[in-house]
């Protein structure tokens, strides 16, 4: 059953839709920007979603975080009944549209059990946090910097550090927190005297940030994170705030000084290193899944850069890690991404997403830790680099460094005999 079908079909099944199943069109009117408000965990997580109408009856729109606008395509309106496929993920809006208001659910497909998050829409010129919470918010605190900051899991158990990097703007506030497996991507939020609210909402991840500013220098803050995940999270300004090098936590284990592996690409050909197309060239394998929003942007810099540099000897191979373990439902979704950004490059179904299983299948990596990892190999088929996670453009200059020394490195190696 292809996307549409099976999207389709869901909405039928949810009640969405009663007289939409069939065909017609609607005089319901859904261009504009919309403010969407998810429920979960007692909480409330807005963003913004801006409808275009392209031509009668065709949609395209854009998720909303900061400078970010993710666009959204194959939108679908039949009578009052609304479907919002979402970006590359196997995942849509859902709803309802009545005296311009959405009631509707983001469903995500393909997961071992049902996920369902109920939201509803109301149209909106820009107010993420509603317009009564931001126009009339003074902030008596100031978060503009950079932070050290302490994750926590629910239990206590469990703790991370990340580097907070904000920039606020009277009581507007954008950034994201740089973490060793990746960065939360565009945050956007306000200041509401000193407590600070920050959303993202990207189609895979829904992600709500609140803190209390303590003093000037220390916030203490609550993480949720879709359905289920919550955390708590401590911050403390700090100008030199840093993590772990990312090229030291991922390696290959004492003995080892190649990699190596044979996965099927999206035509189901097995394809490994050692096949003609890499022999003497500069590759990069990329560690991925079409579920991640973190690879996500990692290809949105890889594919035009390949498309670019292909010709002066160097290769990218991506190894999709997928949701699913059956090659006939992955490889479609791989398939999209490919599609999405034009790659180029060797796309292979690798395995699936789960880090232990993932470890399995490259036994001479210490592990996979992140989603994405980029190995650099050099002419010779060793492996000269490892780096973990993706400072995405979210990052603001992290994303330039990390942009600076790809370069860098790669021309070192494409100039080494």
């Amino acid at each position: 059953m292809n996307w549409f079908l099976k999207l389709s079909f869901a909405i039928c099944l949810m009640g969405f839709v009663g007289q939409s199943c069939r065909n017609g069109s609607s005089n319901t009117k859904i261009s504009g920007t919309w403010r969407i408000v998810l429920s979960l965990q007692g909480q409330q997580l807005p963003f913004m979603l801006s409808i275009e109408e392209k031509a009668p009856q065709k949609y395209i729109g854009y998720l909303i975080n900061a400078d970010e606008k993710i666009l959204l395509e194959n939108i679908t309106l039949k009578d009052d009944s609304l479907l919002i496929p979402l970006h590359i993920f196997d995942a849509a809006l859902l709803a309802k549209v009545k005296n311009n208001r959405l009631e509707g659910k983001w469903v995500r497909y393909g997961l071992n059990k049902p996920y369902e998050v109920a939201f509803t829409g109301e149209k909106s010129a820009s107010a993420r946090f509603s317009a009564a919470v931001e126009a009339d918010s003074k902030a008596t605190a100031q978060v503009s910097g950079k932070w050290s900051v302490n994750f926590q899991s629910k239990d206590g158990k469990d703790t991370y550090p990340a580097v907070g990097v904000f920039k606020q703007t009277g009581n507007k506030v954008t950034g994201t927190f740089l973490t060793t497996t990746g960065d939360y991507r565009y945050l956007e939020g306000v200041v509401q005297g000193k407590e600070i609210l920050l959303s993202a909402f990207d189609g895979s991840h829904a992600f709500l940030f609140k803190a209390k500013a303590k003093h000037d220098d220390s916030l203490e803050g609550e993480f949720w994170s879709g359905k289920n995940g919550y955390e708590t999270w401590t911050a403390q300004r700090n100008q030199q705030a840093a993590l772990p090098n990312a090229d030291s936590l991922t390696f290959l284990k004492k003995g080892f000084d190649k990699l190596a592996f044979s996965f099927p690409d999206l035509k189901k050909q097995l394809v490994s290193l050692t096949d003609e197309r890499y022999k003497g060239k500069v590759v990069v394998v990329q560690i991925m899944g079409s579920w991640c929003p973190n690879c996500m942007d990692e290809t949105a810099f890889l594919a035009p850069w390949y498309a670019k540099n292909k010709a002066r000897g160097v290769e990218v191979i991506g190894l999709a890690y997928e949701q699913s373990p059956e090659f006939e439902k992955a490889a479609p979704r791989v398939q999209k991404v490919v599609d999405r950004f034009q790659i180029e490059y060797a796309c292979l179904i690798a395995g699936t997403r789960d880090k232990e299983e993932a470890s399995k299948t490259l036994p001479m990596l210490n592990k996979v830790l992140a989603f994405p990892t980029t190995i650099f190999i050099d002419k010779k088929g060793q492996v000269r680099r490892i780096h973990t996670g993706f400072n995405g453009p979210g990052t603001g200059i992290y994303y330039d460094q990390f942009v600076e020394e790809f370069n860098t490195f790669i021309n070192a190696l494409l100039k080494e005999n």
